[in-house]
């Protein structure tokens, strides 16, 4: 769907020209810049498809156009469809790019969808008009576990007998739900994971469980430039929502935390397409007219008393940090509703959870939920952040680094609390303390406050991280010295053999039990007390028995009463006596 899209029309083309589809149809109404006559001339050359969305009274303009698809002969036809928007462009990591190639893939697992989260992107703090390539010209985008940008447009087989069209996902026919169709629905996450279940009747957004960006995201870039924004603010929105184009709007899809050039992959074919439409005169003439229409109407506003008050207003709204930022859903959720519907699917569809109560009572306990994001981004902007107290040590709301059931413990002060809490009265004085895998630095730091007397070192081999307890040290007044140490761990071996350890927390997720008896075996002194904690602790809590086992081995046979959503902790049976 679009409405006054033509300064963007044609990279819009040949970006998924690039990717890989082969029949793009487009629902235009009260086009005013000539995107509609652009897309007439598309489909005279027979390289897109140009429809009419006359909106009925009392419809928004894109359920109207998703009722029109409904019945359109080429999205009938197709094998594979996909909805989005106009700022909207799939950007795919699998393989080598194409849109075929995915789709493989898909198919290879059995499945016959996938749910395509967006991903959005930011103004770079850009204020300017350009005329470049929005893919290239915005590489700043959010965290990608900022859960308040998780809407989704889903890739699907299409049948128009069991399946509506939706915005976000298709709709299930209910004419279906009563037969075995729904079990033959097999759908993948943007990392190529199976969706879970309900997914098949309700959601347009990923959940922490299902978020993934491995194979694909839906690159959104909402807002662009200040200057682009002032454009899109004059435009209105294809669904006519007053006053959309607000500062809090700005705040939510102006994000800038990380860099993301995956999509720079598609730079040169996307290119070599542009270029060979504009060799087409009649939309060379068109795609120009709507940049020079759209310039003067930004030169008419940017010479008023008014430009200057919307460039404050918008850069002190890019400020605000991103744990402040507000996402009104659509509408109100109606939880009660919400179940209801649920229990009638599921019964429908004969959704059986008996496997699940038929399980040991240790294999139905509650694992431990990462509160570290996996693939650590560049970490080198420098966001405007929450700060927040946790125990000794003040924490950042950090997407980038923390998932949202870690920010919410930031934010309440509860970040590891268990350990926090009891690790500084269990190590004897002057103990030494060593992390392997220190990931945030957090309890290091912690320790390092509460506990002056204890040598801490800290060994992390992701560079990114490593700048980031430096940053952490920084703000909480604490300084590298013989006390306090952070290592790359080039030499594990060597380091636990010339300063042996007292404490040792194993919390790098590459570390497996073999390699880590092979490192303690051959150690002098052993350690008092071993810790699974962090990112390893979530892997290992699948895998306890061969860690146990392991432990065991070295004669940590007693677990210490730690919260184990937090950590594990082993000892060996003899009480912790003080080194001397």
């Amino acid at each position: 769907m679009m409405k006054d899209e033509g300064p963007y029309l044609l990279e819009w083309v040949a970006h998924h020209m690039a990717v890989g589809f082969t029949d793009l149809v487009v629902y235009t109404n009260d086009c005013t810049d000539g995107t509609d006559t652009m897309l007439m001339r598309l489909e005279e050359l027979g390289l897109a498809y140009h429809r009419r969305n006359d909106i009925p009274k009392g419809m928004k303009p894109q359920p109207s156009a998703i009722k029109y698809a409904q019945d359109e002969p080429l999205v009938q036809d197709s094998d594979w469809v996909l909805i989005f928007d106009a700022d909207e462009f799939l950007c795919i990591k699998h393989g080598d790019g194409s849109l075929d190639g995915m789709i493989q893939s898909i198919k290879d697992e059995g499945a016959n969808g996938m749910v395509i989260t967006w991903r959005i992107f930011g103004s770079g703090g850009v204020q300017h008009w350009s005329r470049d390539f929005v893919t290239e010209q915005y590489l700043m985008a959010a965290p990608p576990m900022w859960n308040k940008g998780w809407g989704v447009k889903t890739l699907f087989q299409f049948d128009p007998e069991k399946w509506k069209l939706g915005i976000h996902r298709p709709k299930m026919k209910n004419k279906v739900l009563d037969t075995d169709y729904p079990h033959s629905v097999k759908w993948l996450n943007g990392s190529g994971r199976e969706m879970e279940e309900y997914f098949k009747f309700r959601g347009w957004r990923s959940i922490v469980r299902t978020i993934g960006y491995d194979w694909a995201q839906m690159n959104h870039y909402a807002v662009k430039s200040i200057d682009s924004y002032a454009i899109r603010k004059f435009r209105g929105n294809v669904n006519n929502k007053k006053d959309k184009y607000n500062d809090d709007y700005w705040s939510l899809q102006d994000r800038n935390e990380v860099r993301d050039d995956a999509m720079l992959r598609y730079t040169d074919r996307r290119r070599e397409i542009f270029d060979g439409l504009l060799t087409d005169p009649v939309l060379n003439r068109l795609h120009f007219a709507a940049l020079e229409r759209a310039e003067a109407r930004l030169a008419e506003f940017k010479g008023s008393p008014e430009y200057d008050a919307f460039v404050s207003q918008l850069q002190a709204a890019s400020q605000v940090p991103i744990t402040q930022v507000e996402a009104k859903p659509p509408k109100e959720r109606d939880k009660d509703a919400i179940a209801a519907q649920m229990k009638d699917m599921e019964k429908r569809a004969a959704i059986k959870r008996e496997d699940e109560k038929a399980k040991p009572p240790e294999e139905r306990m509650i694992a431990p939920v990462d509160t570290y994001v996996r693939d650590i981004p560049d970490m080198g902007a420098d966001p405007p952040m929450e700060w927040h107290r946790n125990h000794s040590v003040e924490l950042p709301c950090d997407p980038r680094l923390f998932t949202p059931p870690g920010l919410i413990q930031i934010t309440e002060g509860k970040f590891e609390r268990n350990l926090a809490r009891n690790l500084p009265k269990m190590l004897p004085e002057f103990a030494h303390v060593v992390e392997i895998g220190a990931t945030s630095g957090f309890i290091g730091a912690h320790l390092a406050k509460e506990r002056p007397d204890l040598r801490v070192t800290l060994v992390e081999g992701h560079p990114e991280l490593r700048s980031f307890i430096r940053k952490l040290w920084t703000r909480n007044d604490l300084r590298a010295g013989d006390r306090l140490r952070l290592l790359d761990g080039d030499d594990l071996a060597a380091l636990l053999r010339d300063t042996p350890a007292d404490y040792l927390a194993l919390g790098d997720p590459a570390l497996v039990p073999r390699a880590v008896f092979d490192l303690l075996k051959p150690v002098p002194r052993s350690p008092a007390l071993i810790a699974l904690t962090g990112r390893l602790w979530v892997d290992a809590f699948a895998e306890l028995r061969q860690w146990e086992g392991m432990l065991g081995q070295l004669g940590y046979t007693r677990r210490l009463p730690i919260d184990p959503a937090v950590a594990a902790v082993y000892a060996r049976p003899e009480p912790l006596e003080p080194q001397p």
